[in-house]
């Protein structure tokens, strides 16, 4: 629907065609040889509809983007499309005077009439692209601010799911037992632990961070997994070069990294890997994740939260040109993120 017939705006709008009406209504008493209530009869008519013609420039500016599109055809469109319509608009004009005034010489009226209405056609355009212009700026920082909230949101939310109090009670029983065992091993990961929490709440401030930057939140986690589940637990890469300097919305593999360790490796007894891919396909980033898991093993009870919040993480900063598809292939499930190339210095 037209933004126009929203919130009263049209009221507003035909009463600016006002001003309008009043002009013409001279133009036609002027050079049409029309008395003035015959000329406002007419004017008053033509302006209402010709405002109404106007509006459909909305729909016209909304399929000739000018981003997209070569400017010569957008020129080119409206230009023939003002032409049309106000040579309709003109004959429309001329039919009413003749009927009103018979014998009065309208024809002379004709040409400025015609030239109006190419220019109130073409400013309904520019108007259009403004409003449009306009209406994009605030839905992206609508986009940016529901961006901002759901990424506060996702990282309180996975601290808890990260930090919690299971997680916390494995990796503390692990140091513990790693003491009397190994005091190096635990003293390792008393610091990667302490590592993992000042990433974590450092990316609070960030709007975007590097691929090379989360993978390394990702290879922190991994590493105090790897000291718990010690060879049941293999980390694989495969990520090209050109892909680190890439921008991703913090915390967004953390989730999915997290979901592979705990729903596909604790859930095993024969060792097991988890693979993180990544690979520049065209004008998209393509990341995925990979892990082993136990198709027959009972299935843990899941909040949802993982795969829901990065899927809504990427329809609020990218819309539809990102992507999250996930699937189970005999005893290997599989992530696979599609996210439109972005450097960080963006």
């Amino acid at each position: 629907m037209h933004p126009i017939f929203r919130a009263g705006r049209l009221v507003y709008y035909l009463l600016a065609w006002a001003p309008i009406a009043a002009g013409l209504s001279f133009l036609l008493a002027a050079q049409g040889r029309l008395r003035w209530y015959e000329a406002a009869l007419i004017s008053v008519p033509l302006c209402l509809v010709y405002a109404f013609v106007c509006l459909s420039s909305w729909y016209l500016c909304r399929g000739l983007p000018l981003r997209h599109l070569p400017l010569a055809r957008i020129v080119g469109t409206h230009l023939l499309s003002a032409v049309v319509l106000s040579a309709i608009w003109t004959l429309v004009a001329w039919a009413l005077m003749r009927t009103a005034s018979p014998g009065a010489p309208v024809d002379t009226a004709l040409p400025a009439l015609f030239t109006i209405g190419i220019g109130l056609y073409l400013l309904a355009v520019a108007l259009s692209y403004v409003f449009l212009a306009v209406e994009s700026s605030r839905l992206a920082e609508a986009r940016e601010a529901e961006a901002r909230v759901l990424a506060g949101e996702a990282e309180l939310r996975a601290i808890k799911a990260q930090i919690n109090p299971h997680f916390l009670f494995n990796s503390l029983h692990s140091i513990s037992a790693l003491t009397s065992i190994d005091a190096g091993r635990a003293r390792d990961m008393c610091i990667l632990l302490s590592e993992f929490l000042r990433s974590t709440l450092g990316f609070s401030d960030k709007a975007a961070v590097s691929l090379e930057e989360e993978l390394a939140l990702a290879r922190n986690y991994l590493a105090i997994e790897k000291i718990r589940f010690g060879a049941r637990l293999k980390v694989e890469e495969e990520i090209e070069p050109a892909c680190l300097r890439c921008a991703v919305l913090p915390l967004l593999l953390q989730p999915l990294i997290e979901n592979a360790v705990i729903h596909g490796i604790a859930h095993l007894v024969e060792p097991g890997f988890v693979r993180i891919a990544a690979g520049i396909h065209g004008d998209e980033m393509a990341i995925s994740i990979c892990n082993s898991f136990d198709p027959e093993a009972p299935r843990a009870r899941r909040s949802g939260f993982g795969l829901a919040s990065v899927r809504k993480r990427l329809q609020a900063r990218y819309g539809n040109r990102a992507a999250l598809h996930s699937a189970s292939q005999g005893d290997t499930y599989r992530a696979d993120l599609h996210l439109p190339l972005e450097d960080l210095d963006r």
